[in-house]
């Protein structure tokens, strides 16, 4: 958790070396931080030295770091640097939250996972109702991946300030 660097990312790949798991672990970074987002490509190319390599979006986190609405665009960015990266991407935080644990799922969360079909794995948090969120998760992106491809985005310069 917290990768901020590259320097970050070199320290943990050390660590798995010595422990001669380098090249059988899997390595997800969690990217949760401004600092991670600002510092995301040169975080990618040290960790492309790992066999198995994914990024995890952890957006609770990230929003509050980034702000509210610089949201979107960063999640855009990563979903984009990491396509071009052959990366996969974990689309994390809340996913259908409200159905997994109340049996109902918002609006707002169903809108959600049209977004999600970017990336390549969709992460729930567990709940009573569970199964029906992973049989209702399926459905809609079975019905909505074939109009998807991909989409490559031009994103503005973003202002911290």
């Amino acid at each position: 958790s917290y990768v901020n660097n590259e320097e970050d990312v070199q320290e943990l790949l050390n660590e798995l070396e010595q422990l001669g798991a380098k090249n059988t672990l899997g390595v997800i970074l969690k990217i949760e931080t401004q600092m991670a987002y600002k510092n995301l490509i040169g975080i990618l190319i040290a960790a492309m030295q790992a066999k198995k390599l994914g990024v995890m979006i952890a957006r609770g986190d990230l929003a509050l770091e980034v702000g509210w609405k610089n949201m979107a665009m960063v999640q855009e960015g990563i979903l984009s640097f990491c396509s071009a990266a052959h990366i996969p991407v974990v689309w994390a935080t809340q996913v259908l939250e409200s159905l997994a644990k109340k049996g109902m799922p918002s609006r707002s969360e169903i809108t959600d996972i049209t977004s999600s079909v970017q990336a390549e794995c969709v992460m729930l948090n567990k709940g009573p109702h569970i199964q029906e969120a992973i049989a209702f998760l399926d459905e809609v992106l079975v019905n909505i991946e074939a109009s998807h491809d991909k989409k490559e985005v031009m994103l503005p310069k973003m202002e911290w300030g």
